[in-house]
């Protein structure tokens, strides 16, 4: 099980390595070239003197163009120690490998991304011995996906932009959009990709909206937040948490919600109805709006 949001943010790479490639292509407009094959590779950069340093994530794409290895760290805040480790990391897989590394970061933070994109320079003022450039994934570059259509073409796509952006006003139609998608893959990778959503939400509002958001859905995961939801797996439980995932999102969204309206949503057993409802939920300035027309 994914134990904090800085595992999540560097293993989804792990679980779906053509994602970096995407990632840099379209986040980042660097022109890389497309892999024939991606492999993971051991994060242990060890030597024999007892100096351990290891990188969080390591992968080998192979391309028509040679070789590289991506370097994958997820950081949390600014460390000023990634100065030193940053450039031997990369000085210490080229003498192994005798390939290309290329160093990319992934972050939560717009001030840990605008300093990790600074490039890290040894040597004289004028005279340089070694540069370091990082690539930055962050919420300054990673695309906002609250179009359940956008999310559904792309999925890990969708799965990043959840984990950097899953706050605020825009986190209804995210986590919404990406709840949709999540039904369009394989069971095994929805399971794995539900729970990198899950440990990064640092907001407990909507990480309970994404909980619910699983809870209320009629396709089970296979992960640890999915023995809810067999337990509530009659249609009866079904509605009764869609009806709470409504309230939970027009609660969190600072909407007032009046005792009838409360009312009519928790006694309501109709699941397309609450679907209905759900959906106007996202974007109502009122309680009122969830009934407009019926």
């Amino acid at each position: 099980m994914v134990g904090s949001s800085h595992e999540a943010m560097h293993r989804i790479f792990q679980k779906d390595p053509t994602l970096l490639t995407r990632a840099l292509q379209r986040v980042l407009h660097v022109p890389f070239p497309e892999p024939r094959r991606i492999a993971a590779l051991n994060v242990d950069l060890t030597e024999i003197e007892p100096v351990e340093r290891r990188v969080d994530t390591l992968l080998r794409a192979e391309t028509d163009e040679g070789t590289y290895l991506f370097v994958i760290e997820s950081q949390g805040k600014v460390d000023d120690r990634k100065r030193g480790s940053w450039p031997y990391y990369l000085s210490y897989l080229y003498e192994k490998y005798r390939c290309e590394p290329v160093l990319i970061v992934v972050t939560q933070n717009s001030a840990t991304a605008k300093w990790a994109s600074r490039p890290i320079r040894l040597g004289f003022r004028d005279w340089h011995s070694l540069t370091v450039r990082p690539l930055v994934l962050g919420p300054d570059n990673v695309p906002v996906i609250a179009d359940e259509q956008a999310a559904v073409r792309d999925v890990p796509i969708a799965v990043l932009s959840a984990m950097t952006h899953g706050r605020g006003r825009q986190a209804p139609a995210i986590l919404e959009s990406l709840a949709t998608a999540l039904r369009t893959i394989d069971d095994e990778t929805a399971a794995v990709f539900v729970q990198f959503v899950d440990s990064c939400l640092a907001d407990p509002q909507a990480k309970q909206m994404w909980r619910d958001l699983m809870t209320a859905t009629q396709y089970f995961w296979r992960h640890p937040l999915a023995e809810q939801v067999r337990e509530e797996g009659r249609e009866e439980g079904r509605a009764e948490a869609k009806a709470e995932m409504i309230l939970h999102m027009l609660q969190w969204r600072g909407i007032e919600v009046p005792d009838a309206a409360r009312e009519r949503v928790t006694a309501c057993t109709d699941l397309d109805q609450l679907e209905v409802w759900a959906q106007r939920a996202m974007r109502a300035e009122d309680a009122a709006e969830l009934f407009e027309g019926e």
